[in-house]
């Protein structure tokens, strides 16, 4: 929990009642999988609350909930990597257990995928997302559109793709920069994956999202690091809530770095966040980090986080006595 915080209850537990603990096998345990979580969820749903309502699902994978209405941000919801990958020199063991069969995941808006690399965009996700949710759509950066299409499998009508300016270098001409999933609004902003990178066309490989909906502000960074200018874009978003990776970066690795915890707390004291959310760790052995730097960071600069557990919920509750109904917040 962060500088300030109420408690955050566990809803569910493990075999043995312990949340978020490891199983036998060695893997961390969601606090809620499954039926459990699908039954949180519409709990959830049918409360009548006017909090939005999040669940971390592992990796940068995300569900927000806003009076019944449903936003899935870059989930990642099998084994696919870890199948592609066995026997090789760049294994992709799992920490986590799936937090829930993509097919579970009903009454969806929309889903997002901030960049090409497979955590991101599953097909093994998306296309039991797609046949369980009819009309479902995807928002994309439209660099990445054919690999977009065949791991989705949706239809033309379907596909959402968007393009950001970044410093230096506006968006592409005919690229829409924003989109609309039921009550959900999306405006897409540039994700640095190590570096800002665009196609042939001069669109953006990788995107963040700005959803707002209910009033409130969240950010799905995707995949990034920090690059110029990118607290002062952030700040005048007024982001109620964030969603920042905390891996961070090594050589070593061979992928693509992001954010190391003490950056991400930093970017979003620079960028006056209302409350961070750290994710893209305890997702595959070879590429993750311990968050207790993330955590002291946060503290020492009095900036207020939450560290969910997968499969676990927090809140964003109005508080119609401040500027605006998204400055509360409480656990599940």
């Amino acid at each position: 929990m962060g500088a300030g915080d109420d408690p955050v209850s566990a809803p569910g537990t493990d075999g043995a009642g312990r949340p978020g603990t490891h199983g036998s096998a060695g893997r961390i345990q969601p606090v809620l999988r499954d039926d459990a979580l699908v039954a949180d969820i519409d709990v959830a749903a049918r409360s009548g609350s006017e909090a939005l309502q999040f669940w971390w699902l592992g990796q940068s994978g995300f569900l927000l909930q806003w009076r019944g209405h449903r936003l899935l941000l870059d989930p990642y919801l099998s084994d696919s990597l870890t199948r592609k990958y066995a026997g090789t020199d760049k294994p992709h063991v799992r920490m986590t257990e799936r937090v829930i069969d993509p097919a579970r995941l009903t009454g969806l808006s929309g889903v997002t995928a901030s960049h090409a690399h497979t955590d991101h965009l599953d097909a093994e996700t998306l296309v039991p997302l797609a046949c369980a949710n009819p009309g479902l759509r995807l928002v994309f950066p439209e660099a990445i559109r054919p690999l977009a299409a065949g791991r989705s499998g949706l239809p033309e009508t379907s596909l959402l793709g968007l393009d950001a300016p970044s410093p230096g270098r506006p968006s592409a001409p005919g690229v829409p920069g924003s989109a609309s999933l039921g009550a959900f609004h999306l405006e897409a902003v540039p994700a640095a994956h190590e570096s800002i990178e665009a196609d042939g066309q001069g669109r953006l490989t990788c995107l963040g999202f700005l959803v707002r909906v209910g009033g409130w502000t969240v950010y799905h960074s995707g995949d990034t690091v920090r690059f110029p200018g990118m607290e002062d874009r952030l700040r005048g978003a007024r982001i109620d809530l964030a969603f920042l990776p905390i891996n961070g970066r090594s050589p070593e690795r061979r992928v693509a770095g992001n954010l190391w915890g003490h950056e991400a707390a930093e970017l979003a004291r620079d960028s006056a966040i209302g409350r961070v959310v750290p994710c893209h760790y305890e997702g595959f052995e070879f590429n993750t980090a311990t968050p207790e730097a993330f955590e002291e960071r946060c503290r020492s600069l009095a900036q207020p986080f939450l560290r969910l557990r997968a499969g676990e919920r927090g809140s964003l509750v109005p508080d119609r006595g401040a500027d605006g109904p998204g400055a509360g917040f409480r656990g599940p």
